[in-house]
């Protein structure tokens, strides 16, 4: 007999866990969610979900407390007698620690995966990771979506030609490559050279720019910084248009100011991160449906697959 299924969400992701939940076919489960005047969060699911399978929706950008209502809730699950405890993590933070760069470094994305596992995951739910192989830091299942199931479409939408798909730097032109090959596009890599995090020296491009449209894809923006100087420069060098597709939009800093002033035609993210304000150049696509599909397809237990383009 199937376990029914319960849709819970943390404060910072509650918008998007609303449309997954409503795309589903249901109305958000009630948790209550307590601070201390010290501001130590306190969480409590108030409806029985004894035997049931939890679906417990919540983003890990900062601040570190995201990460820790995420935490205390699977814990409350797992006391509460769920039967599956299921994390859906649209935005995956910490990922980019996700190897040792340097001596005396955490790995970040390492520590997190133990974190889920020992507060009571018993699956995990993301999308674009930001380098597959984090997969492997978990010893329970992983559902790893990709949104260019939805980026794709919108792509063709534009009917653009000359298109040219880039790689705003080396570690992600496995990513642009996949773009390029199912939209039978040129593609073009950038190569930055970092004084520091955060921080761009120099960058150069590999591949034709003058009379394309370009597409920048990579999976998440912060700064903005690598993108927008990689549009600035791709104008410079004769492109038609530059656009950029990011799954995760952190924007961080000077991140929205960035993005106003550069070259960019526009910027298409997803709202797997809340944006916190408003910029004439970002456009949101929802990932809620997606969502919804493959909670539906894991509940059924059937691929998952079949609901990716690429």
């Amino acid at each position: 007999m199937e376990s029914q299924v319960k849709i819970f969400s943390g404060i910072a992701t509650e918008v998007l866990a609303e449309k997954i939940a409503s795309s589903y076919g249901q109305h958000l489960g009630k948790v209550e969610h307590y601070r201390f005047s010290d501001g130590e969060l306190q969480t409590s699911y108030e409806e029985s979900i004894r035997g049931h399978s939890v679906f417990i929706i919540q983003s890990t950008m900062p601040p570190a407390d995201n990460l820790m209502e995420l935490l205390l809730l699977i814990d409350a699950a797992k006391r509460a007698s769920a039967r599956h405890i299921i994390a859906v993590l649209p935005y995956y933070g910490y990922a980019r620690q996700d190897r040792k760069d340097k001596p005396r470094v955490a790995i970040g994305a390492k520590l997190v995966a133990d974190m889920l596992a020992v507060a009571g995951a018993t699956r995990v739910m993301t999308m674009d990771l930001h380098a597959d192989q984090i997969q492997g830091f978990f010893n329970v299942p992983v559902d790893h979506m990709y949104a260019s199931t939805i980026f794709l479409p919108y792509i063709k939408s534009l009917g653009l030609d000359n298109l040219t798909i880039g790689a705003p730097d080396m570690g992600g032109s496995k990513r642009a490559n996949g773009y390029a090959k199912h939209l039978k596009a040129e593609m073009v890599i950038c190569y930055k050279q970092r004084a520091k995090a955060n921080v761009i020296e120099s960058m150069t491009a590999i591949g034709e720019i003058e009379g394309r449209n370009i597409i920048l894809v990579d999976d998440l923006v912060d700064t903005g910084g690598t993108l927008c100087k990689a549009a600035d420069m791709m104008m410079e060098r004769g492109a038609l248009s530059v656009r950029a597709l990011c799954t995760h939009p952190v924007l961080s800093g000077k991140a929205y100011e960035n993005i106003e002033k550069s070259h960019l035609t526009e910027m298409i993210v997803t709202d797997t991160i809340p944006l916190t304000q408003q910029c004439s150049k970002i456009k949101v696509l929802s990932v809620a449906d997606l969502f919804a599909k493959v909670i539906n397809s894991v509940i059924k237990h059937e691929s998952i697959s079949n609901n990716f383009i690429m």
